[in-house]
């Protein structure tokens, strides 16, 4: 009895979430775990073998139909299939119904709200906006959540955009700087663009300084005193938000504000402030000074 063929070329999944690219006149799909692909691209899952089911470029996922090699050299410029499987899973398009589309798109505008509402202020009174308020303002300025591209990565575009619209700034963060007194006038006067506030400054022998600074100077700020002091100075951060947490402040009614906690993913990176931390070292262009403070906030809830 004769056997039945199959062609070497299809491989059957069931149970997928596809990511969709048109490339050089060709389609190509990639086959992923259902709700890891907006994970990965939010950095939240790191394990690429927790969202891909399998490191096959295909032509046609469903019906098993695998993209040939010289296709993909020709569209991507390399055979590997790993290699391309990464660029459709940060770049192309993920294929959902329209319902699940537009939860998605609801979810991640509310967690680009709460990040923007967790980093900045009303510079009038240093007062915190409340999420419903940025959810407000987005809605005014006709904000477009993209799908591709990560939620804090999209929320300091939002930041950028509604100054223009509202009175907002970053939250400053408050940190200790201590000099030894040989280098302490040189490193004063080289951190003091970067103060936007001086709330006490000792020179009884050594150098106490306790300020605010914007947290995109901390970088700076911390290189100028590790280099200038040869490792002797260091910069503590006392509080990475320094606003006015008091009751008259741009909120709705307690019943409304219950339901503004931010999603699961985003927890993680709340953090109490009025705690100290003392702050890591910083590898030169590894990360950004957003990344930096996001770890400074975890190193202050496990202080």
């Amino acid at each position: 009895m004769a056997g039945i063929f199959t062609p070497t070329n299809q491989i059957k999944l069931t149970n997928v979430a596809l990511v969709r690219m048109k490339k050089g006149g060709k389609r190509f799909e990639i086959a992923c775990y259902k709700n890891k692909v907006v994970s990965w691209r939010q950095k939240v899952e790191k394990d690429i073998d927790e969202v891909l089911q399998t490191h096959t470029v295909f032509t046609n996922v469903s019906k098993g139909q695998v993209a040939k090699k010289e296709d993909l050299v020709k569209c991507f410029g390399t055979e590997d299939h790993s290699k391309v499987c990464l660029q459709i899973l940060d770049k192309g398009e993920l294929q959902v119904s329209e319902k699940e589309r537009q939860l998605q798109l609801e979810s991640m505008f509310r967690d680009i709200a709460t990040i923007v509402a967790e980093k900045c202020v009303n510079p009038e009174t240093t007062k915190p906006y409340t999420v419903s308020l940025i959810e407000k303002a987005m809605r005014d300025i006709h904000f477009s959540v993209k799908t591709t591209r990560n939620t804090k990565q999209q929320a300091l575009e939002v930041i950028r955009l509604l100054k223009a619209s509202i009175p907002l700034e970053r939250s400053q963060m408050r940190v200790r700087i201590q000099v030894p007194a040989r280098e302490a006038k040189k490193v004063r006067e080289k951190l003091a663009p970067l103060i936007t506030r001086t709330e006490h400054e000792g020179w009884s022998g050594d150098l106490e300084l306790v300020c605010c600074i914007d947290p995109g100077s901390y970088r700076q700020a911390e290189a100028i005193v590790q280099a200038d002091t040869r490792g002797r100075g260091t910069l503590e951060v006392l509080s990475l938000r320094d606003v006015d947490e008091s009751d008259d402040f741009y909120a709705p009614p307690a019943h409304q504000r219950q339901s503004s906690k931010a999603s699961p993913a985003l927890a993680a990176s709340e953090t109490p402030s009025g705690a100290a931390a003392t702050a890591p070292a910083v590898e030169a262009g590894s990360r950004t000074d957003d990344d930096l403070a996001d770890e400074l906030a975890a190193a202050t809830v496990t202080t």
